[in-house]
């Protein structure tokens, strides 16, 4: 079975979070930021939304953004097309 969103909807699977900074300072757990990164898994239906976004591509969304799901032993964000806020390359 297959997660398939719907309308304008995108699952995305999260980028991992940083366990360093650039200058190589570990970063606790408690201090770790959701990461605003990931690729996208699926796209809803919305033809328009398929022109843009495609499977594979990386987004960026708000920090807050989507609904968290865990299925199948990996974690999944569903995002409205509105959270999107750019897509990278």
């Amino acid at each position: 079975m297959k997660i398939q969103p719907l309308d304008d909807r995108v699952l995305v699977i999260p980028a991992g979070e940083e366990e360093t900074t650039a200058s190589g300072i570990i970063i606790p757990d408690t201090a770790k930021e959701k990461p605003r990164r990931g690729s996208v898994a699926a796209v809803g239906n919305d033809e328009e939304l398929q022109e843009l976004i495609k499977e594979g591509d990386v987004i960026l969304y708000g920090k807050y953004a989507g609904d968290e799901l865990a299925y199948d032993g990996t974690d999944y964000l569903i995002l409205n097309r509105s959270d999107i806020l750019a897509k990278l390359g």
